[in-house]
């Protein structure tokens, strides 16, 4: 691979929804430019963009890829990511570094919830976007539907092909240019070759070339006047106009075809060419002293490039994928990086295609690489020169709210657990790893059960055998009464014995409040060397919990009467008689003891033809719903507070619910009391539990 000057490369992300087809025109389009000598197939396992043992045995992306691609004088590099919900991560970082996106949608499937959700998010973060129809060859694929699908649903800029199919399914035989007013046949390679427009599509083609060139005009005043005074413009005024409106985000050119006859893939290549930006606009960057500067996406400037993707290689190991954003890196360099105070030697620089690695001795401003063993450094660091340490801004991944408690199934496994969890964790910014001190689990969070139950898959390649289990919910004990209660311990077999009585008055109090004990005794009748004891006894037995097994808070013992013996008593008997006296006085009826259970936060953002299904999911999880607020974008932010319980597996009900176009973010508030039903199946469970040990 040559290295190509910034104003000749070209970085474009292909997004869409599961099965439409991405990873197949990624193949398609690497194979009409000559990267690989065979169309590889996604469902015999040889595509060059899915090589993980997971992307082949599931036959979908679970990672991005990146696949450079050189055409006609320009690289372009190819970022080919997952359609599934569950690694949005991999789209997110795709579009933190690429300055174009090309929306996939399969003409047999209709305008699909994960190109809607990919173009939302390009409308979000202001990327320019090609729409790519592909599938034209299959059965049911109706163009003309998925336009009008496009005018009703997406939102923000306007869809106008500047391609359009001759016939669909059995009958695709190629595609007409509105531009240039031709038509073109595909070869078995990919190679156009042009032909007449079909007498059957005229007024077609000029009913869409008029669109076109109205939307063209609309580009500028001198444009628009020619236009009124004209009603023409030529073929190359209409590319000037088109591409002032593409870049800035106005207009979506739409372009139809098939990866698998590879029609329409050449003239999709010259269209990234046209119309997708050169990497030369500026950066924003931060510097060592926090002050904001603009990094110029100059080759001679001082480096600065950003990690957003980072990958495990079995024979190179650590992998971190570039975006050089200023300068130029070079193999064997030196640089910073400042969020981690660290400095980072580079080894060999990668040119990636897909698995396949090929070195290079530089990477120039807007160029994508790689590098391998990086130490510290991980996705989302900025790499700078010494002479201008600086950072750019990350990349904004979602929050993981599905969490499941991950737990190896042998000691040989928990000794090497910890290790590789870290490495599989390295690909993958949005896992969380914590430990609970209250349920003392462990437990991992994701975005999906799919992402999950690939980790335990990737573990188990890596000699690691985990399960996955319910994570425990900390529920809480307290009571609401107050009690009296008198305990004797007493023991005698042979020897010294075990003494030690207590009368203590036990009461809840305000949430919030925490223990207190009061040391009421008067007269000596127990020694102050034996009080702590007591105190320690009944805090050791609300740790552990009476009821369910969960810690016991807010209750204040008033220690007021006790006997002892001058030989018998000892710390230990009195800790004795503190524990087992609080025990009985909390399972007393006056006690009116409670669980406490933790409720959330909860905010979802929906569309309007949402809103009563997922209200009523709420409704039925025991939720309060607090109010309704328009959100961005048109859709609406229900917000509610529902017991953390009903919660859990909430990541897939809200998909199964909204078909994946509902979000939601969730925060623990506060306890309250659990309902009489609630509390006595989590305190029948804790006694089957114990009974079963």
């Amino acid at each position: 691979m040559k290295i190509y000057p910034t104003e000749q490369i070209r970085n474009v992300g292909i997004f869409g929804h599961q099965g439409s087809g991405k990873t197949s025109l990624t193949e398609a389009m690497l194979y009409v430019a000559g990267h690989v000598d065979r169309l590889g197939k996604v469902d015999e396992g040889h595509a060059t963009t899915d090589f993980d043992p997971d992307e082949i045995s599931k036959k979908i992306s679970v990672f991005s890829a990146l696949a450079p691609i050189e055409w006609k004088d320009v690289k372009i590099n190819v970022i080919d990511t997952p359609g599934f919900f569950d690694f949005v991560a991999e789209n997110l970082a795709a579009l933190r570094v690429t300055e174009g996106a090309i929306l996939v949608g399969a003409a047999n499937s209709g305008l699909e919830v994960g190109l809607e959700k990919n173009w939302d998010l390009c409308e979000k973060n202001k990327k320019m976007r090609i729409l790519f129809i592909n599938k034209m060859d299959k059965e049911n694929a109706n163009f003309q539907h998925f336009i009008d699908e496009c005018g009703e649903r997406l939102k923000g800029a306007h869809v106008v092909p500047l391609q359009i199919p001759i016939g669909a399914a059995e009958s695709f035989s190629g595609i007409i240019d509105l531009v240039s007013h031709k038509a073109y046949e595909y070869d078995a390679k990919g190679v156009a070759k042009e032909i007449a427009v079909p007498a059957s599509c005229a007024d077609e083609v000029e009913s869409w070339r008029e669109k076109l060139t109205e939307a063209a005009a609309e580009a500028s005043e001198e444009l628009m006047e020619k236009y009124f005074e004209t009603m023409e413009l030529s073929d190359e005024e209409i590319v000037n106009g088109l591409q002032t409106r593409i870049h800035s985000g106005e207009l979506v050119p739409v372009f139809c075809g098939s990866s698998a006859t590879l029609a329409g893939i050449s003239t999709l290549l010259d269209a990234v060419k046209h119309y997708i930006p050169a990497p030369v606009a500026e950066e924003k960057a931060v510097d060592a002293n926090d002050k904001e500067v603009m990094l110029q996406a100059d080759a001679k400037a001082p480096a600065a490039a950003l990690i957003f993707k980072t990958s495990s290689d079995p024979y190179v190991g650590k992998i971190s994928y570039m975006r050089v954003f200023s300068g130029t890196l070079k193999s064997d360099s030196t640089l910073y990086n400042l969020a981690r105070d660290c400095e980072e030697k580079l080894g060999n620089l990668l040119c990636m295609r897909g698995k396949s690695q090929e070195k290079i001795a530089e990477a120039p401003a807007g160029d994508i690489v790689a590098v391998g063993r990086l130490g510290a450094s991980a996705t989302g660091d900025t790499l700078s020169e010494n002479s201008r340490k600086v950072r750019v801004e990350g990349i904004n991944m979602p929050k993981s709210f599905y969490s499941r408690a991950i737990s190896a199934k042998s000691k040989a496994d928990e000794d090497k657990l910890s290790a590789n969890l870290q490495r599989v964790m390295q690909e993958d910014p949005t896992l969380i790893l914590k430990r609970d001190e209250e349920t003392h689990q462990t437990v991992l969070s994701g975005i999906g059960d799919m992402q999950l139950s690939l980790v335990v898959e990737r573990l188990k390649r890596m000699g690691v055998e985990v399960e996955l289990s319910d994570v425990k919910i900390p529920y809480k004990e307290t009571m609401r009464g107050k009690v009296s209660h008198s305990y004797r311990h007493k023991k005698q077999a042979g020897g010294r014995g075990q003494f030690g009585e207590v009368h203590v008055e036990f009461e809840g109090l305000p949430r919030g409040t925490g223990f207190v004990f009061e040391d009421a005794i008067v007269g000596g009748v127990i020694s102050k060397n034996f009080i702590p004891a007591v105190e320690k006894g009944i805090t050791k037995t609300m740790n552990e919990g009476v009821l369910s097994g969960n810690p016991m808070v807010d209750v204040k013992a008033r220690l007021f009467f006790g006997k002892m013996h001058d030989v018998d008593s000892s710390d230990a008997a009195f800790q004795m008689a503190g524990s087992m006296c609080f025990k009985e006085a909390v399972r007393m009826p006056e006690a009116k003891p409670v669980i406490l259970e933790p409720i959330v936060n909860v905010e979802v953002i929906v569309p309007d033809a949402y809103m009563g299904d997922v209200i009523g999911d709420l409704n039925s999880k025991r939720g309060k719903i607090q109010g309704m607020d328009p959100a961005e974008g048109g859709l609406q932010c229900i917000k509610a507070q529902v017991p953390q319980s009903e919660m859990m597996n909430y990541a897939i009900d809200l998909r199964s619910i909204t078909q994946g176009r509902g979000e939601f973010n969730m925060a623990f508030d506060h306890y309250e009391d659990a309902p009489r039903e609630v509390a006595d199946k989590i305190i029948a469970d804790y006694e089957a539990a114990k009974a079963a040990k």
